[in-house]
């Protein structure tokens, strides 16, 4: 588990974590959205 998750779920905030693969699709700049309660990212 990283700090951002461990953080994230003592204070009781969505978070999405360790998608493997997402640096290489999401390039910089680009906008996304995500859906911390479901556990995805959107391009």
């Amino acid at each position: 588990m990283s700090h951002g998750s461990i953080v994230a779920r003592e204070y009781g905030i969505p978070a999405v974590v360790n998608i493997p693969g997402a640096m290489k699709v999401i390039k910089d700049g680009q906008l996304i959205t995500v859906d911390g309660d479901g556990g995805k990212v959107y391009l």
